[in-house]
């Protein structure tokens, strides 16, 4: 499984989000710290959930973080958190 295919699961299982969208910004990063071949490296997470409706910016960015708290010790090193209002039509993870 890949890591954007690890990121939606964990994400999607935890909060059950009503907009999830899981960027690969790695080649952006080529050549910088922490970028590696074959990327995964660094992530952009924008997630809208009604789980987060109560908790300031810093927990729900502290909430992902713990979600995904193995994959950033090991593989990602750098990851990008905006949180968005689960406004509007609801828009699926994109699985591909």
């Amino acid at each position: 499984m890949s890591m954007r295919d690890t990121i939606i699961t964990k994400l999607t299982n935890r909060f059950t989000p009503d907009f999830l969208e899981v960027i690969d910004e790695s080649e952006s990063h080529n050549g910088h710290a922490g970028w590696r071949e074959g990327g995964e490296t660094h992530f952009r997470v924008r997630i809208g959930t009604r789980y987060f409706d109560d908790l300031n910016r810093v927990a729900q960015h502290r909430a992902v973080m713990e979600t995904l708290d193995d994959e950033l010790k090991a593989k990602i090193h750098a990851l990008a958190i905006e949180i968005v209002k689960p406004e509007g039509p609801v828009i699926p993870a994109d699985p591909a």
